[in-house]
């Protein structure tokens, strides 16, 4: 792919800041995925600084819609939006019940495309924080809307990249990955020329330093035990495989145009480092926070401002120690499998994120082995074949390629339809 040609920028730059509604108002913000961890986390930072933020939507699936209605009437937002059309009932009356008796009450939305409706409402910064590549759509409304948007969503970028990457405008999108957001910073200090090499930080997850053969009887339970981020299950057992951090290497390329080979990934098991930029002139700029999400969330919304006190600082009063160690490839083959899809980009990660949350279920259903989730995407990436690439790829092809790889792995797995694929 030669992403640097058809965009000559970077996706993500510190020195780049796309502001079409700068002032000294709050900025007014969406939140996508407002019921989980990025959203209710980016809820506490925004009530936290009012005079920052004013949030003016909300979207989630409508699993949790007492929640929900408590972030609405906490932010005294105009529209909430959920995917599940069933969940408009109970969400009104929960509304109602939050707002007391005759208060008028935000509009509702409802149905697969409403948070690509709130994406594209009137407002300055949209922040998805969908799980899974459903956040694809909200992703091109948002950028084709023109706000700024920062993406937690880090599957809509890596199955949709080259799409994205058409829209998006030099300074549009700020990372909020942890690991991304550490990148981001640590490139404000020097130029893209000046870069030899991205450093990104892995915990290990559970499993750090166990062989492929000890990994053959671990059970979900295990695999959710992360000893340092509350995230939720999917997340979890991708961080227990380093999927996410195959992922991540994919998104950094996109992000910030730096070819495969020159993006590195090391253990770090406190996760205090979150990334780092080694310089070509030898120097290496790490950024480090104690692991605490509120921060990279703040630089997605706050971006080029800091927002004080938006996460803990480190209590240099105390002896702490930092260890980094190399990634076991063999154990925990999705790094290099990830480089692979890529490197060979077009529909090639989308099928690669599909069939590794059709497995990741699979292996919450007790249908499938640890070692059998990434066995069976490679298999599914093998018998995609050559992927859709170039100009001509459309979001069609980018679903369709899903579709087939989600059925593949149902077939490969012997499960049933995931949440996400009936989403």
């Amino acid at each position: 792919m030669t992403d640097s040609h058809a965009h000559p920028a970077p996706l993500a730059d510190p020195h780049l800041v796309y502001d079409p509604l700068a002032g000294d108002s709050p900025k007014d913000v969406v939140i996508l995925g407002s019921t989980g961890s990025i959203g209710t986390q980016a809820i506490d930072l925004v009530l936290r600084h009012p005079d920052r933020f004013r949030v003016t939507a909300l979207s989630a699936n409508g699993g949790r819609v007492a929640l929900l209605a408590e972030q609405a009437h906490r932010l005294r937002v105009r529209t909430v939006a959920v995917a599940r059309e069933d969940a408009v009932p109970a969400l009104r009356e929960a509304l109602a019940a939050a707002y007391g008796p005759g208060a008028p009450l935000p509009e509702i939305l409802a149905g697969p495309d409403a948070a690509t409706q709130v994406a594209a409402s009137a407002c300055h910064t949209v922040l998805n924080g969908i799980t899974g590549s459903i956040g694809l759509a909200p992703t091109l409304a948002a950028l084709e809307a023109g706000r700024t948007l920062a993406l937690a969503n880090k599957e809509s970028l890596i199955v949709g990249g080259p799409l994205v990457k058409a829209l998006a405008k030099p300074g549009q999108i700020i990372p909020v990955d942890s690991e991304h957001a550490a990148l981001f910073q640590a490139l404000a200090a020097g130029t893209r020329a000046d870069v030899r090499k991205l450093v990104v930080t892995a915990s290990g997850g559970p499993f750090r330093g166990r062989t492929r053969q000890e990994l053959a009887h671990v059970t979900v339970e295990d695999a959710l035990a992360h000893p340092t981020w509350a995230m939720g299950p999917v997340i979890t057992i991708n961080s227990a495989t380093l999927v996410n951090k195959g992922l991540e290497v994919i998104e950094a390329h996109l992000l910030y145009d730096i070819p495969f080979d020159r993006i590195e990934v090391v253990v770090h098991p406190q996760s205090y480092v979150h990334s780092m930029v080694e310089f070509t002139d030898g120097s290496t700029i790490a950024q480090a926070t104690p692991p605490d999400m509120r921060g990279p969330i703040a630089i997605g919304l706050g971006w080029p401002e800091r927002v004080p006190d938006a996460a803990p600082a480190f209590d240099w009063s105390k002896a702490s120690t930092w260890e980094f160690f190399p990634l076991d490839n063999e154990a925990f083959p999705s790094v290099n499998l990830a480089r692979h899809v890529g490197q060979l980009a077009g529909t090639a990660p989308a099928v690669f994120n599909a069939a590794n949350e059709e497995c990741v279920e699979a292996f919450r259903s007790g249908a499938l082995p640890f070692n059998g989730i990434m066995e069976t995407v490679t298999r599914v990436v093998e018998e995609h074949g050559t992927p859709v690439t170039g100009t001509s790829l459309t979001v069609s092809d980018v679903l369709e390629a899903e579709t087939w790889a989600r059925a593949r792995a149902r077939e490969l797995t012997g499960t049933k339809a995931t949440a996400e694929a009936r989403a």
